[in-house]
C-alpha cells in the first residue's frame, strides 16, 4: 500500500504538471458552424489565408493588396473606413517612413471615452508571410467584430478598429495615429494583439504609466475563459529588446491598455515559416477567447476610470482563473510567512521532530542541487561548440529547442534524486524540507526588494508551510494529500520552466534548471518519501541521454528545419567595386556558389558594415563584376546664404524601384537645422542629429509609393558637406540583371537583417551640384 500510494502520488504530480500546461489555452479551434455570436477560428482563417499569400512589408505591391483587402473586409462588416497617411520621422534610430493606417469606428450611444482595438498589418522586411506577426491579430479583430455585430448590440462607447502600418520598422503607424489623429485624443483604453512566434498560449500584458489596479480588476470582471497573465511577465517584457505599438500608446498618448501575444515556436518569428500553415489554430482560438469578452465588456464600461496609483500583484491559476492583490500586501504576507516558518521550526524542535543538526545536513543536497543546476546550465555553451550552426538562428531558440529544455530539466532531476539519495538517507523529511522553504523565503525577500511583480511566488510557500506543519505532526503523511498541497507550486512554476528559454532564448536554460530545483524543493513532502530514488535518478539520466540523442538527430537543417542564410550584392560606385556579401558565420553550398570556398572578411572591403537588431554584421565578402544599375538623381532646390549660414534643400530621386535608402554624412558636420520630407528633426531630442554624432549615419528611409527624399538643412557656410547614399532594393532573387539560383529547400532567408538585396553606394558633394548661389548683400538666393 505504501508503494502504491507513492506511485499514485507520482502519477498525480505528472498529471498536475500536464494540467498546468493544458489548462492555459483552448484545445481546439471553433469550426465554421459555430454560433454566429461566437468567435470561430475557421472563419478567421478565411481572412488569414488571403492576407498571407505573400510577404507584405511596407512599400511592397502585396502590402497594397492586403490593405485593399482589409478595407473591403471592414466595409462588408458595415463600417466606413478611413486611410490615415503621412510621413513619420522616428528619432529612435533616425528612421523615416510613410505609414498608411486603416481605421474604422462603431459609434457608441454615449459620449464617454473610446475603446481602440488594433493590430498591425505589415509583415517583417524579410520574406515573412506575417501569419502570426501579426496576421493573427488582424483576423482575430475581424472575426470578433463580426461576432459582436451578430449580437445586435449598440455599444455605449465608440469602438475604433485600427490596423496600424510600419510596426515592423519602428512602430510608426501607431505614432501617426496617437500623435496626429483626432480620435486618439479621446481613447480611454487600447487592446493590442501581437505575436513573437507561431504558437503556444497568448499572454496578457498590461501597458500603463501608473498603477494597474483598475485595469486588472476590469480584466478579471471581463472574465475571459483562458487568462494567461502575471505581473512578472510585464517586468520581464520591459527588459526584452522589443517594444510594441502598445508602448507608443502608453508613452506618446498616456493611453493605458492590454496587449496579448504568444511566443512559442519562436524559431518561426520573422521568417518565411511565419505562414498560414504553421500558425497554431488553438493559439488563434485563444486570441479570440480574449478579445470577444473584452469587446463586450469594455464597449459598455466606464473607460475614464481606469487610471490608478496603486499596483496589484496578479497571476493566472487553473480553476480559479486569476488571483490578485495590492502591492501593499506583499510585505505583510512575507512577514507572516517568516513568522509562521519560525514558529513551525520552534514547534518542530519542541516536538522533537526537528533538530538543528539534521536541518543543517538538509541544506547539503539542496545546495549541491543548486550548484549542479548552474553547471548544467553552462552545458549550453558546450553544445554551441559542438553545433556551431545553432548560432545562425539569431534569436537563440533552435528547432529542437523544446527537446533541449526537456533534456536539461531531466538531467537536473536526475542529479536531484542522486543528491537526495546520497546525502539525505538518515534525515527526516521535515528536517529536509527546511532548506528549500528557507531559500524560498529569501527569494521572496529579494522579490519584495527588487521585483514585486513576482510576489505571488509567496503563495506556494504558504502551502509549503502547511505541508511542513503536517510533516511535523505526522511521520508518514498521506502522499496524495501532500501532492495536492504542492499543486499551487506546480501550477505557478512548471510553465515558467519552459517560458524563459522559449521567450528569451536557450541561453536561459540555466533559469529552467534553477526553477526545476526550486520546484523540486517544494515537492520534498512527496518525493522525499520515494524509496526508489536511485532508480529514478538512473531513469532521468537515461531520459536526458535519449533526449540529447533525439536533439542530435534533429540538429541538422532540412526542408522542415531550414538554415537561415543571407546574400547581398553590394556595389560601391565611389570605388568602382562590387561584392557579394553575407551575414552568415557558416556558409552553405548556396552562399558558397557566390562567395566561393574561401571568402575574405567583409571588413576588408566594407567600412560601414550593416547592423541589425542582434548586432549582426557582414561576415564575408568576395569581389564580383560591376552591374549597370541606374543611379539616383539629385535635384538642388535651394542654396541660400544668410550671413554665415547656408540653407540647402535637395531632393534624392531614385531611378529604380528601391525599398530603403540610407543617408550618411561626416559626423564632424554640425547642422543648425535639419528636416526630411518636411519632418523637422527636433533639437531637444536625446539623439545627436545636429552635432556630436557617434557615427556618419544620419537617416534610414523606408520608401513606399516610389517617393523621393527631400533633405533640408542649414550649416556653416564654411562646411564642406558630402552625403553618401546607399540604395537598397529587395529584389536580388528576381532582378533580371542577376541569375540567382533558387534557394535550396533546407535554407531560408535570414531574419532581422536586410538580405536578398541589391545595395548601391554613391557619394555626392553638395557644393558640386549644378545650382549655384547668387549673393545679394548678406543674403544669397537663386
Amino acid at each position: 500500500m505504501k508503494r502504491f500510494g507513492a506511485l499514485l502520488s507520482f502519477i498525480l504530480i505528472i498529471g498536475l504538471i500536464y494540467y498546468s500546461f493544458s489548462s492555459l489555452m483552448p484545445n481546439e479551434g471553433a469550426s465554421l458552424d459555430a454560433p454566429k455570436t461566437e468567435f470561430s477560428t475557421d472563419r478567421a482563417l478565411i481572412h488569414l489565408k488571403e492576407i498571407t499569400k505573400a510577404p507584405h512589408y511596407i512599400g511592397s505591391p502585396e502590402h497594397t493588396r492586403v490593405r485593399e483587402y482589409l478595407v473591403k473586409a471592414l466595409e462588408q462588416l458595415g463600417l466606413e473606413v478611413e486611410i490615415q497617411e503621412g510621413f513619420v520621422f522616428n528619432e529612435r534610430g533616425a528612421r523615416l517612413d510613410k505609414p498608411k493606417n486603416i481605421i474604422a469606428k462603431i459609434k457608441g450611444s454615449e459620449n464617454g471615452k473610446s475603446l481602440v482595438v488594433f493590430s498591425h498589418y505589415d509583415s517583417a522586411l524579410t520574406p515573412s508571410f506575417g501569419a502570426s506577426d501579426a496576421g493573427s491579430g488582424v483576423v482575430t479583430i475581424l472575426e470578433s467584430l463580426r461576432a459582436y455585430n451578430a449580437s445586435g448590440k449598440t455599444p455605449k462607447n465608440d469602438i475604433i478598429f485600427l490596423f496600424t502600418d510600419a510596426e515592423e520598422i519602428g512602430l510608426d503607424g501607431a505614432r501617426l495615429f496617437v500623435n496626429e489623429h483626432p480620435w486618439a485624443k479621446n481613447v480611454g483604453l487600447a487592446l493590442n494583439f501581437e505575436a513573437r512566434g507561431s504558437g503556444g498560449p497568448s499572454s496578457m500584458i498590461v501597458e500603463t504609466n501608473g498603477g494597474n489596479k483598475n485595469l486588472i480588476n476590469a480584466f478579471i470582471e471581463a472574465n475571459p475563459d483562458y487568462p494567461v497573465a502575471s505581473s512578472l511577465l510585464y517586468s520581464i517584457y520591459k527588459k526584452l529588446p522589443n517594444d510594441t505599438d502598445s508602448t507608443v500608446f502608453r508613452e506618446d498618448g498616456n493611453i493605458d491598455g492590454f496587449f496579448f501575444a504568444f511566443i512559442d515556436d519562436h524559431y518561426d518569428y520573422h521568417t518565411g515559416n511565419d505562414s498560414y500553415e504553421n500558425l497554431d489554430r488553438n493559439t488563434l482560438q485563444h486570441q479570440g477567447s480574449y478579445l470577444l469578452p473584452l469587446l463586450h465588456y469594455f464597449a459598455d464600461a466606464d473607460l475614464s476610470n481606469l487610471k490608478a496609483d496603486e499596483d496589484y500583484v496578479y497571476a493566472n491559476m487553473p480553476l480559479i482563473k486569476m488571483i490578485s492583490y495590492p502591492f501593499s500586501w506583499v510585505l505583510p504576507m512575507l512577514l507572516v510567512a517568516f513568522v509562521i516558518f519560525i514558529l513551525l521550526v520552534f514547534f518542530g524542535i519542541k516536538k522533537g521532530v526537528l533538530n538543528l543538526k539534521q536541518i543543517g545536513k538538509g541544506f547539503l543536497p539542496f545546495l549541491a542541487s543548486i550548484i549542479a543546476a548552474i553547471l548544467i546550465g553552462y552545458l549550453w555553451e558546450i553544445i554551441l561548440k559542438i553545433y556551431p550552426e545553432y548560432n545562425e538562428i539569431q534569436h537563440g531558440f533552435t528547432y529542437n529547442g523544446h527537446i533541449y529544455i526537456a533534456m536539461f530539466v531531466a538531467l537536473t532531476i536526475a542529479f536531484l534524486f542522486m543528491f537526495y539519495r546520497r546525502f539525505a538517507k538518515k534525515i527526516t523529511k521535515a528536517n529536509l524540507f527546511i532548506a528549500p522553504l528557507f531559500f524560498w523565503l529569501i527569494i521572496n525577500t529579494l522579490i519584495f526588494m527588487y521585483l514585486k511583480g513576482a510576489a505571488y511566488f509567496i503563495i506556494p510557500v504558504f502551502f509549503g508551510l502547511l505541508s511542513l506543519w503536517i510533516l511535523i505532526r505526522q511521520e508518514k503523511p498521506n502522499l496524495l494529500l501532500m501532492a495536492l498541497l504542492a499543486a499551487p507550486a506546480i501550477f505557478v512554476f512548471a510553465p515558467l520552466i519552459q517560458f524563459f528559454p522559449v521567450g528569451l532564448g536557450l541561453e536561459f536554460l540555466m533559469a529552467s534548471c534553477m526553477f526545476t530545483v526550486l520546484l523540486f524543493g517544494l515537492l520534498i513532502p512527496v518525493v522525499g518519501f520515494y524509496n526508489g530514488k536511485r532508480m529514478l535518478s538512473i531513469a532521468f539520466f537515461v531520459l536526458a541521454l535519449g533526449l540529447f540523442i533525439n536533439a542530435h538527430f534533429k540538429s541538422d537543417f532540412s526542408s522542415e528545419r531550414q538554415k537561415p542564410n543571407s546574400l547581398v550584392f553590394y556595389q560601391d560606385e565611389d570605388s568602382n567595386n562590387s561584392y557579394w556579401l553575407t551575414y552568415d558565420d557558416i556558409l552553405d553550398d548556396w552562399t558558397k556558389g557566390y562567395l566561393g570556398e574561401s571568402p575574405e572578411e567583409a571588413s576588408k572591403y566594407i567600412e560601414n558594415v550593416a547592423g541589425s537588431k542582434y548586432s549582426t554584421r557582414y561576415t564575408y565578402a568576395s569581389i564580383t563584376d560591376m552591374k549597370d544599375i541606374p543611379k539616383f538623381d539629385v535635384i538642388l532646390k535651394q542654396d541660400t546664404l544668410i550671413n554665415d549660414l547656408k540653407k540647402v534643400t535637395f531632393v534624392i530621386k531614385p531611378n529604380r524601384t528601391i525599398n530603403q535608402l540610407n543617408l550618411y554624412v561626416d559626423k564632424e558636420v554640425v547642422f543648425n537645422s535639419l528636416s526630411f520630407n518636411g519632418k523637422e528633426v527636433k533639437k531637444d531630442t536625446t539623439q545627436n542629429y545636429y552635432h556630436n554624432r557617434s557615427s556618419n549615419y544620419l537617416l534610414r528611409y523606408y520608401v513606399s509609393d516610389n517617393d523621393s527624399l527631400e533633405v533640408s538643412y542649414t550649416t556653416s557656410k564654411n562646411n564642406k558637406v558630402a552625403f553618401t547614399i546607399k540604395e537598397y532594393s529587395f529584389d536580388l532573387l528576381s532582378n533580371n540583371q542577376f541569375s540567382i539560383t533558387k534557394r535550396p529547400e533546407n535554407t531560408m532567408a535570414k531574419p532581422f537583417i536586410v538580405t536578398d538585396a541589391v545595395v548601391i553606394k554613391n557619394t555626392f558633394d553638395v557644393d558640386l551640384l549644378e545650382m549655384k548661389p547668387v549673393v545679394i548683400d548678406s543674403v544669397s538666393t537663386n
